[in-house]
């Protein structure tokens, strides 16, 4: 019963924002992390982090290295499958680094951003709705492949390989 109540909460969250350009509507908390920084924990978006002076590290990441090819091809290809969630940290360096990335892949791919649900979380790695639990979330960030609301693969951080957005495309390119 709960896992049929979640499921139904988590696809009217994502889909529900399919005609938007936004991946979600954000619906979030602000607080001060440890180090005196702002941080955000719950449902956020790109436009949060660019628009905000607060996380000037996303537009600086964002100038360097390039999408991986062969991980664009398999979201060009099987992109219209899938739906994808991602659990970050504002206040975490890895998330800092791959965030632009992955953005850079999903921009080069044309891949809607209707169909990302970004979640972010606080220094405890928690999430709003027990999102983190239910994922069994581990590290951030993570990006989580699903088809049908159901994970078919996972990346987690930089991968097993230090090459995310390539492990992501070996993920989509399966299906």
């Amino acid at each position: 019963m709960i896992r049929a109540l979640f499921f139904a909460l988590f696809c009217i969250v994502v889909f529900s924002c399919a005609t938007s350009k936004q991946s979600t509507k954000p619906n979030y908390q602000v607080f001060t992390d440890t180090n005196g920084s702002k941080a955000l924990k719950g449902i956020i978006n790109r436009s949060l982090l660019v628009n905000d002076s607060s996380f000037q590290w996303y537009v600086e990441n964002g100038k360097y290295g390039e999408a991986d090819a062969s991980a664009v091809a398999a979201f060009q290809k099987n992109g219209a499958k899938i739906s994808l969630l991602v659990f970050c940290g504002t206040w975490c360096h890895d998330s800092q680094n791959l965030l632009p990335k992955f953005y850079k892949l999903i921009d080069k791919a044309g891949f809607p951003e209707s169909k990302i649900v970004m979640v972010a979380v606080d220094r405890s790695k928690t999430a709003v709705q027990n999102l983190h639990l239910k994922y069994q979330l581990k590290t951030v960030p993570t990006f989580i492949v699903l088809v049908n609301g159901k994970e078919v693969g996972r990346v987690e951080e930089y991968g097993k390989t230090g090459y995310m957005e390539k492990e992501l495309g070996e993920i989509v390119a399966a299906l």
